[in-house]
């Protein structure tokens, strides 16, 4: 008797002490049809953790997740399950520990990856082991294009901006990253740029004036001037929001932040071909393109241009050009004045008057 006394008091000496919320670690020895994991602790008793203390998540089954054999941490949470087993929890283990993560995270300002869990009409809802992280639509970073919905099970990055358990309030910034990304990247490309680069863009805008092309990180200027040599060719003849350009760095503030491009299929300057191509006194048929209170501009040729001023028009005395042409109308003009270092080219059709030219389409 005295032999069988020391034998089971060896054995209850060899046995860990354990105690209600303490964490222990134990070996799988069977998951049963329940959905039960039944733990070697290295105690006088096994481990139990019923399916309803494994995780949050009610859908979850054990079975798919673990085998015979694994490690396996969880919480103490009763001595004795009323048939003899060590009642043990692993949601209570990972909510703790899921605490301990976030709070970390916030004091870092740390990024979290995490899959969304629910959508609101406030937000989103990312379930993190009992915990709930909020979302608010203004911090989702969703644009007007997206569809919130599409976010559902989507594994987001995102910063905590506000971590407490009691009351429990904790809420997450997907903003706050994509601001950071944005930031980072404009600054990429500052630092990167200079005249005479080239980029691939998005025509983002078109108006009278040119276009603004987003070339990814900030949105350059492309006048019209830089589209096309026909600055009487409107741009969006040429261009189409949408549509991915190459374009030409012509002009870089850094200081203000500010970029001006030239459409990489403007093509040569036509002007630089004129020089023995024209000359004063050339008699030309040219087309009227534009009309001034101080004149009409014609086309000799596409790109190039030149100015046929109110009292080289005609004879008579008018107040403006629309009184004898018209736009597209084309007539014989007589070249009288040229400046190719300015690009400029005065002509008369007033010289040809009596010679009778003109001719109208």
């Amino acid at each position: 008797m005295s032999e069988q006394l020391n034998f089971e008091q060896m054995i209850e000496e060899s046995m860990k002490n354990i105690a209600v919320k303490e964490i222990i670690e134990g070996t799988i020895i069977n998951i049963n049809k329940k959905g039960e994991v039944i733990i070697d602790i290295g105690y006088k008793a096994d481990g139990i953790i019923p399916r309803n203390e494994y995780s949050y998540n009610e859908a979850t089954d054990p079975s798919k997740e673990l085998k015979v054999g694994d490690k396996i941490t969880a919480e103490v949470i009763k001595m004795n399950d009323g048939e003899g087993n060590v009642l043990l929890s692993t949601k209570r283990y990972k909510m703790k520990e899921a605490q301990k993560e976030l709070e970390e995270k916030f004091k870092n300002n740390e990024v979290l990856e995490e899959k969304i869990t629910e959508i609101t009409d406030k937000g989103f809802i990312i379930s993190k082991e009992g915990y709930n992280i909020f979302i608010p639509i203004s911090l989702s970073g969703i644009t007007r294009s997206e569809n919130i919905k599409d976010y559902k099970d989507k594994v987001v990055r995102f910063r905590l901006i506000e971590c407490k358990f009691r009351p429990r309030r904790i809420i997450g910034s997907i903003k706050a990253i994509l601001d950071e990304e944005k930031n980072k990247k404009i600054d990429e490309f500052w630092n990167e740029a200079e005249v005479g680069k080239k980029y691939k863009g998005k025509v983002t805008s078109i108006s009278t004036y040119g276009a603004f092309v987003d070339l990814g990180a900030v949105q350059g200027l492309l006048h019209i001037s830089e589209i096309t040599w026909n600055r009487n060719t409107p741009p969006n003849e040429i261009l189409k929001v949408g549509q991915v350009i190459d374009v030409i760095a012509i002009d870089v503030d850094k200081e203000n932040k500010r970029i001006k491009l030239s459409y990489a299929e403007k093509g040569p300057d036509p002007w630089k071909s004129v020089e023995g191509k024209y000359n004063i006194n050339d008699i030309l048929t040219v087309k009227v393109v534009k009309m001034m209170p101080f004149g009409a501009f014609v086309e000799l040729e596409p790109g190039i241009e030149g100015l046929v001023h109110l009292s080289q028009i005609c004879e008579r005395k008018i107040t403006k050009p629309e009184e004898e042409l018209r736009v597209g109308q084309k007539v014989n003009a007589k070249i009288i004045d040229m400046d190719l270092a300015n690009k400029r080219i005065e002509l008369s059709i007033r010289e040809l008057e009596n010679t009778s030219n003109e001719y109208k389409e």
